[in-house]
C-alpha cells in the first residue's frame, strides 16, 4: 500500500471515529455517514476507489471532488423519492439473443393426458397425495367434491405445520367460499378445466386481497396488499381453491424465516432449502394439490430437489410477476411446484402470457399435449457434469447414471454437450445490485436489523454490500450477460432440451440467461432423502421440455413416493 492511501486510510478512519463509527467499518455504516452529510474529501475518494477497484492520480482526485459533491446531492435527491417494492425500473431485461426467438402461432386448448383412475379410495385422505391429473378428473366426474377436499387438506395443514412450520396463513374461509362455488359451477355443467376445484397454497411473496403478505420477514408480517398477484387471479380464473399462504426463507432466502424453519418432510430435523420452502413442504407432505413457487437462483430447484417435488422454473418472461415481491427484476421468475411434470404443465397453462403490467412477459403458445410422442426431440446431456466421479463431487453420480439409462430405454440419442463457459459468478452482482435496490429504504431505515439472520451471508449484509458496486460494473456485467445469452442460444441450435445433475453448474447459467428448466426426483438416499435430475429447455421451449421429462418420469417411480409423517 503506498504511503499516501494509507495516510487517507488513516484519515478516513479518524473521520468516521469521529463520528462515532469506531475502528470496524461495514459498507452499511460508511454508507450511513455519507448520506448523513459527512464531507467528500480526497481521502474519501481514495478509500472509495480501493473499493472499486480503481485508482486515480492527485490531479484526477481534484477535477472529480466537486462532480462527485453534484453527484451525492443527486443521490440524496433520490433518496427522498418514495419507491415501492412494486415499481420496477424503466430498464427492461429480456433474454432474448436475437429478434424473433420469441415463438408465434394460435394458442389451442391444451390436451392433458386421461389418467387410469382405480376404484374411489375408502378414504378421503387417500387423496392426499394423489397428482392433480387424477383429482381433477376425479372432481370432474364428481367422484369427490372440490368442498371435500378443500376441508381434507385443511385438516392435513392444521395437523401438519406443527412439524413442518410450512404455513404462515391459513384461507380457510376464502377456501370454502371458492370451493363451494366450483361444486355449484360443476353440479351445472361449467367446468372450467383441470384445476377447477382443486386446492392450491401460494408461497407468501404473493399478494393476496384480505390476507397479510409477509414476504418471510418480520419487518413486513402485518403488511397488507390491497391487491390479488396476477398468478392468483388466474388460478382464481381457472377455478382452483387457495387455501393457504405457505412459508418462504425471509424476502426469498433460505428456509428460514419469522416463524423458525421449515421443515423437509422426509426428514424432519433437515430444513426444506429455500426460498420455496412451504411450497415444497406442503407439496410433498400431501397438503396441498399444487403450490406456487418462485426462484430467482435456485429457490424452486432446490426446495424440489430436498422435499422430493416436482417444479417447473418456466422461461424469464413467461409468467406475469406483478403483486409478486420484486427481489431481482432481471432474474425473479415464478412457477408451479407439484407432484408430476404433467401437473406442472396443466399449471404453467394457466399462468403464462401478458398481463398489461409486467413489462417483461412476451406473448407465447403454449400447446400442451399430454400424450406427444418423443419423435423429433433432440436431446443433450453434459457429458462432463456426469463422467465426474463420485469422489470429485459427484455425490448423485449412481442416480444420475440410472436416469440416463432410462432416458436410453426410451428410445432417446442422448447428443453430448457442455455449458458454455462464462462469467457467470462475476455476474452474481446483477442480483446483489437489484436485491439492493428493491429492499433500499429497509436498508436505510435501519429497519434491516430486524430480519432474523444477520451473518455474513444473510441480506442486511448483502444489502449494505451492494452499496458498493459501481454502476459502471453492473452496466457491464449485464452485457458481459449478452454474451453468455449468445453462447446458450448457439448450443440450443443443437438441441431442445438438455439433462443436467441438478447440482452441476447450469444451475447459475440457465438463471442468469432466463432458460426453462424442470427437476423432478430421480432417486433416494439410504438416510430417506431424496435427490433430483434436472431438464433444461430453450427459452419458451416448455413443452419440448414437459414433454421429455414426462416419458422420463413415467418410467420411473420415484414421484410417487410418500414421506412417512
Amino acid at each position: 500500500m503506498s504511503a499516501v492511501l494509507a495516510e487517507a486510510r488513516r484519515e478516513f478512519l479518524a473521520r468516521c471515529s469521529a463520528l462515532g463509527v469506531g475502528a470496524t467499518l461495514f459498507p452499511g455504516v460508511l454508507w450511513a455517514k455519507v448520506a448523513a452529510g459527512v464531507e467528500i474529501t480526497d481521502a474519501s475518494i481514495i478509500a472509495a476507489a480501493e473499493i472499486a477497484g480503481v485508482s486515480f492520480s492527485d490531479e484526477e482526485r481534484t477535477l472529480m471532488l466537486a462532480g462527485l459533491k453534484r453527484q451525492t446531492a443527486q443521490l440524496n435527491a433520490l433518496h427522498q423519492v418514495p419507491l415501492d417494492n412494486s415499481v420496477a425500473p424503466a430498464i427492461v431485461f429480456t433474454p432474448l439473443p436475437r429478434a424473433g426467438a420469441v415463438p408465434t402461432g394460435p394458442q389451442r386448448p391444451i390436451r392433458p393426458s386421461r389418467p387410469t383412475l382405480g376404484a374411489a379410495p375408502s378414504s378421503l385422505e387417500d387423496l392426499a397425495f394423489a397428482p392433480l391429473t387424477e383429482l381433477a378428473e376425479r372432481v370432474r366426474r364428481r367422484q369427490v367434491t372440490s368442498e371435500q377436499l378443500t376441508t381434507m387438506y385443511l385438516d392435513r395443514l392444521t395437523r401438519l405445520d406443527p412439524q413442518l412450520l410450512c404455513v404462515t396463513t391459513i384461507t380457510r374461509e376464502r377456501a370454502l367460499t371458492q370451493a363451494r362455488a366450483a361444486d355449484a359451477e360443476i353440479a351445472k355443467g361449467r367446468y372450467r378445466g383441470p384445476l377447477h376445484g382443486i386446492p392450491w397454497g401460494a408461497k407468501d411473496l404473493l399478494a393476496v386481497k384480505g390476507y397479510p403478505t409477509t414476504w418471510g420477514t418480520a419487518p413486513y408480517r402485518q403488511q397488507m396488499l390491497d391487491t390479488d398477484a396476477t398468478v392468483v387471479q388466474r388460478l382464481d380464473t381457472a377455478g382452483a381453491v387457495l387455501i393457504a399462504k405457505l412459508t418462504l426463507g425471509e424476502l426469498a432466502q433460505g428456509d428460514r424465516w419469522y416463524g423458525g424453519m421449515t421443515r423437509n418432510p422426509w426428514k424432519l430435523d433437515q430444513g426444506s432449502s429455500g426460498s420455496s420452502a412451504g411450497p415444497a413442504s406442503a407439496t410433498a407432505a400431501g397438503c396441498v394439490g399444487f403450490a406456487i413457487g418462485s426462484e430467482t437462483l435456485g429457490s424452486i430447484s432446490s426446495p424440489s430437489t430436498r422435499c422430493g417435488v416436482t417444479g417447473l422454473r418456466p422461461t424469464f418472461g413467461r409468467v406475469p410477476r406483478t403483486g409478486a415481491m420484486a427481489l431481482s427484476w432481471s432474474m425473479d421468475k415464478l412457477g408451479p411446484m407439484a407432484r408430476s411434470v404433467e401437473d406442472c404443465a396443466l399449471i404453467f397453462a394457466a399462468l403464462h402470457g401478458p398481463d398489461g403490467h409486467d413489462q417483461s412477459v412476451h406473448a407465447a403458445p403454449f400447446n400442451w399435449d399430454g400424450d406427444a410422442p418423443l419423435r423429433g426431440i433432440r436431446v443433450g446431456y453434459v457429458q462432463s457434469a456426469f463422467d465426474l466421479p463420485a469422489e470429485r463431487g459427484h455425490a448423485t453420480k449412481p442416480f444420475d447414471d440410472a436416469a440416463l439409462e432410462v432416458l436410453r430405454t426410451l428410445g432417446i440419442d442422448l447428443i453430448p454437450v457442455e455449458i458454455p463457459v462464462a462469467a457467470y459468478d462475476a455476474m452474481r452482482i446483477i442480483l446483489t445490485a437489484e436485491a439492493g435496490a428493491a429492499f433500499d429504504d429497509l436498508t436505510r431505515s435501519g429497519r434491516v436489523k430486524e430480519l432474523a439472520q444477520q451473518g455474513a451471508g444473510a441480506w442486511p449484509n448483502t444489502f449494505r454490500t451492494a452499496r458498493f458496486i459501481p454502476a459502471v460494473d453492473y452496466i457491464n456485467a449485464n452485457r458481459v450477460r449478452t454474451l453468455a445469452i449468445e453462447q446458450w442460444d448457439a448450443l440450443m441450435q443443437r438441441v431442445d432440451v438438455i439433462v443436467a445433475p441438478t447440482n452441476s453448474g447450469q444451475l447459475l447459467a440457465t438463471n442468469l440467461t432466463g432458460h426453462p428448466a424442470l427437476i423432478a426426483p430421480s432417486g433416494f438416499r439410504e438416510d430417506g432423502t431424496p435427490v433430483s435430475l434436472t431438464f433444461v429447455g430453450r427459452l419458451f421451449g416448455e413443452e419440448a421440455l414437459l414433454t421429455v421429462a414426462k416419458a422420463w418420469q413415467k418410467a420411473t417411480p420415484h414421484h410417487l413416493r410418500k414421506p412417512g409423517l
